[in-house]
């Protein structure tokens, strides 16, 4: 084979990478001791302008998506896998310690603590730092160690790739949830891991600074 087709030969088995969207803002994971464990996104900036996201999964394994628009929905439904996609208003109000949320059927209500040591340090990673895959990369074994079920790199459903980075951690003292009207009771471990993508939320109820690369 000739040295051109040998190149291109090594051009077309090469994956062709696609634009890489970004998304900063905040990642919140809380279990219930209804068992109904929930991951709600909060984004200040995002492809898609700001926007808030819930995902739920509930005892028996069923997985629910809510989502403000169809645009974010169709989106978010492709990246990860759901049983039922909904599209709702999600409304996030963050006042000190306290985030208020109201997504659809689900009200909920968080109070986070004072930041421990490993939160100390994610903050003090620079932001351009934390957006870079190969930052994330490095950081996935690290996070596989400390936070079993964590994971920092990998690929959601459709196969695209999907690196976080985070960049701050507070842990969550304090739970009110209701769904339908109905009380899932105080804050418990996200346990079992939900199963929404490639990774879970931290075992420990948790909300994050995080800044998110997805291939498109």
């Amino acid at each position: 084979m000739s040295g051109a087709r040998q190149a291109a030969h090594r051009l077309a088995a090469t994956p062709r990478r696609g634009p890489r969207l970004r998304f900063d803002g905040w990642i919140a994971g809380v279990g219930t001791s209804s068992g109904t464990r929930i991951v709600l996104g909060h984004w200040q900036r995002s492809p898609f302008g700001p926007f808030s996201d819930v995902m739920l999964e509930r005892p028996d394994g069923r997985r629910l998506l809510l989502a403000p628009t169809r645009r974010t929905a169709d989106f978010i439904g492709t990246a990860y896998t759901f049983d039922a996609v909904e599209v709702a208003s999600v409304d996030v109000r963050v006042a000190g310690d306290t985030w208020t949320v109201s997504a659809g059927p689900l009200e909920l209500r968080l109070v986070t603590g004072r930041r421990g040591l490993l939160g100390c340090l994610l903050r003090a990673v620079p932001g351009v730092l934390a957006g870079r895959p190969a930052w994330s990369a490095l950081t996935d074994t690290v996070a596989r160690v400390l936070l079993p079920g964590v994971r920092t790199r990998g690929r959601g459903a459709s196969g695209r790739r999907a690196w976080y980075g985070a960049r701050d951690l507070r842990p969550i003292r304090g739970v009110s949830a209701f769904y339908e009207g109905r009380d899932l009771g105080p804050a418990a471990p996200v346990d079992p891991p939900v199963r929404f993508g490639f990774g879970s939320a931290p075992r420990t109820p948790a909300v994050t600074r995080i800044t998110t690369t997805v291939e498109a």
